[in-house]
């Protein structure tokens, strides 16, 4: 029998969730990085996950390990220098392994860049109150706000309405995938932060028509700077330049086309052509009907 949208949609999310393989991957160098890390001249409080995998929204095939570093010394006017601090001390320990700074992180490429750790150098600040706030590199120079555990509990704060559970992570994972499979230069972050902040607004959560409706949104606002919802950082940028965010912004228009000629050939009951702009929208990755 063939696929509704709906289930299309059921198919897609479950197979947009990373393996098992892909957990134990993440698990594997985590303590060799730490050990690095804590013999470091500069010092470490505490090592936090942040990003896919610690918010249940990675996309499988896609998801470095984030790990962001609360560095004990104090922070260097320049965040190139907090940057070299941790390349270095990871070259030393990983010889024989890649070791790049990709702005905002520090990326250490195991196994060829299959399993990609991505360190983040934050200085914890007395801006938070109760809250962790840190500043960490931003992604074209500078320093930027990062509240990761603030940030973690708006998603699933949003993620538990009744009404739309788990649609504030499925609504990112969706976006993420869309993201990968079509190369567009657009912060996960700012995504999923976006995806929540949708969530938050409606009564009940369809994919095909919110898919749509969140594409167009973003279309419609230009990727525009988000203010954090928990006023606890700086806004959040969805690209880290003005040539990146012009082709993400070209790529998002042909996206929201394909989301709306998807969602009314659905509305038509045409399941076929919707699933073939479906198909398109993701890259050739949506489910065969």
């Amino acid at each position: 029998m063939a696929l509704s949208v709906h289930q299309g949609f059921d198919s897609f999310l479950q197979q947009l969730v990373p393996t098992a393989g892909e957990r134990d991957a993440k698990a594997r160098h985590r303590r060799s990085v730490e050990a690095s890390l804590e013999a470091s001249p500069f010092g470490v409080f505490l090592f936090r996950e942040t990003g896919s995998f610690t918010h249940g929204t990675g996309v499988r095939g896609h998801c470095d390990v984030d790990l962001l570093v609360s560095i004990k010394a104090s922070r260097p006017n320049s965040s190139d220098t907090a940057l070299g601090w941790v390349k270095s001390t990871l070259q030393a320990s990983f010889p024989s392994t890649e070791v790049v700074v990709r702005r905002p992180t520090v990326q250490v490429r195991f196994n060829g860049g299959a399993e990609t750790w991505e360190v983040l150098p934050g200085f914890v600040t007395l801006r938070g109150g109760d809250t962790p706030v840190y500043d960490i590199p931003g992604a074209a120079g500078g320093w930027l706000d990062s509240a990761p555990t603030a940030h973690l509990g708006y998603v699933n704060e949003v993620n538990q309405i009744p009404a739309v559970a788990g649609g504030a992570k499925r609504l990112a994972r969706l976006a993420k995938a869309w993201k990968y499979y079509n190369n567009v230069p657009i912060s996960s972050f700012y995504l999923e932060m976006r995806a929540a902040q949708y969530v938050a607004g409606i009564s009940n959560f369809i994919p095909v028509w919110d898919m749509c409706l969140f594409l167009e949104k973003l279309s419609g606002h230009q990727l525009a700077a988000m203010n954090d919802p928990k006023n606890k950082a700086g806004r959040f940028t969805a690209c880290s330049s003005e040539a990146t965010r012009r082709d993400a912004l070209s790529k998002l228009s042909t996206a929201a086309t394909r989301a709306r000629k998807a969602l009314d050939a659905y509305q038509k009951n045409d399941h076929s052509t919707a699933f073939a702009y479906l198909d398109l929208l993701f890259g050739y990755h949506f489910p065969i009907r």
